[in-house]
């Protein structure tokens, strides 16, 4: 069975506008999922045996915001890209543009970047204990408050009257083990939080 002109023509109008929506996203890819999504609608269409203007406007109602499902789909196309990497420079520029689509984004892009600069933080700490021996490493003292404060110092300037040392000369092993493990555990975190949180079925 073949669509009226006016039910044809309402279809392309959709597609149109969804066209407009992956502005962006690559020709290639977004030609191909718009060939994807006709074919969605046909099938619907064809499973339903009705051909008629009225039935194509419950099929893409259906299929929701054109503009939305062009969100919905660069967001899936996005994140796929870091599926398998472990790598913060790959990563982080991927979650940045989430971020620009989605208030999840954000937060899993804040929560990326405080795991990688802590990572850092532990692995320039354990890096400068040779060069600064006696003041790099963990540090304990009490502040003014008398609230006892731990602090991971880069031995830039000498630790607090009172302070003294914890870890010693274990801060490098520690350090560099800590910060690999750290950084690996939010790159896993951020690959998980893509997979759960951010990618969705596009249409079903």
């Amino acid at each position: 069975m073949s669509l009226p002109g006016d039910a044809q023509k309402r279809i392309e109008q959709y597609l149109d506008t969804v066209r407009a929506g992956l502005h962006g996203a690559g020709e290639q890819d977004s030609q191909e999922f718009l060939e994807e999504l006709r074919g969605h609608v046909q099938e619907k269409l064809s499973a339903a045996r009705e051909m008629t203007p009225l039935a194509v406007e419950k099929v893409l109602a259906e299929l929701g915001d054109p503009l939305e499902l062009a969100g919905e789909y660069k967001t899936n196309a996005l994140l796929a890209r870091i599926e398998g990497s472990r790598s913060p420079l790959r990563i982080l520029p991927i979650l940045t543009r989430w971020a620009g689509l989605s208030i999840t984004g954000v937060f899993v892009l804040l929560g990326a970047i405080g795991g990688y600069l802590f990572g850092g933080v532990l692995f320039v700490c354990a890096m400068l204990k040779p060069f600064h021996p006696h003041t790099a490493g963990l540090w304990a003292f009490h502040d003014a408050t008398g609230d006892l404060t731990l602090s991971f110092r880069l031995g830039l300037a000498n630790p607090p009257a009172g302070a003294h040392e914890l870890l010693g000369w274990w801060i490098v092993p520690m350090g560099v083990l800590a910060a690999v493990g750290l950084v690996l555990s939010t790159s896993r975190l951020a690959l998980w939080s893509a997979r759960r949180l951010g990618r969705s079925a596009v249409f079903g």
